[in-house]
């Protein structure tokens, strides 16, 4: 089990995944040695596609160092893409993380910076056709509930945060934790990578 302290850098932008985001970071935040932190272009309350919004509790420009970078999807990825700030803040962290917890069409964005080149990834199967248009140089996985290659963690969409960072825990601190946060969250973990229900029933319906 590691021992390590993870100091997560919650990426936030107008129109993000509201699932991707705190049922991500619910599984996340329940880690005893782990710091969550919230970040936005500005610094502002942030809203996301459901109407919620999270808070952020630093800018850009005014973070401290995190080891974990965490980028979600949802809807606002389709211009946040296009975002120069945001996209040069994503390009500059990943080299320095430990980490890299990417959900739903938030691979998007980060398979734009090219530092998903040549390696594995998968994302959200509705989605699909954008997402690796902005990596067309990432071999991605159609048929995955969640990927991991290196530091790249990245999975398909919204409920499949969940199960990617649950996965992480697994990984990083035992499969035992994972089990008891999954337990104790009352979520029902669908702990096998390559297994997607979800993807399957949309892949069928498209073949």
């Amino acid at each position: 089990m590691s021992k390590d302290k993870l100091t997560i850098g919650t990426i936030l932008f107008p129109g993000y995944d509201l699932l991707d985001v705190n049922g991500t970071l619910r599984m996340l935040g329940s880690l005893e040695n782990v710091k969550i932190l919230m970040i936005s272009q500005n610094g502002d309350k942030v809203t996301s596609n459901c109407q919620v919004a999270n808070y952020a509790d630093y800018t850009f420009d005014n973070c401290p160092e995190f080891n974990v970078l965490f980028v979600p999807g949802g809807i606002g990825t389709r211009s946040e893409v296009n975002n120069p700030i945001l996209m040069e803040f994503i390009k500059k962290q990943i080299p320095k993380v430990k980490y890299v917890l990417v959900v739903c069409t938030g691979g998007g964005l980060v398979s734009k910076t090219g530092l998903l080149d040549g390696k594995r990834a998968t994302s959200n199967k509705l989605a699909w056709e954008w997402v690796t248009s902005q990596g067309p140089n990432v071999l991605w996985v159609k048929k995955a509930r969640w990927v991991v290659d290196g530091k790249f963690y990245t999975s398909a969409g919204v409920s499949a945060g969940m199960d990617m960072a649950l996965g992480f825990i697994s990984d990083v601190y035992g499969k035992e934790i994972a089990n008891k946060i999954a337990s104790k969250t009352e979520y029902d973990w669908h702990d096998n990578p390559d297994w997607d229900p979800f993807s399957d029933k949309i892949l069928e319906k498209n073949i």
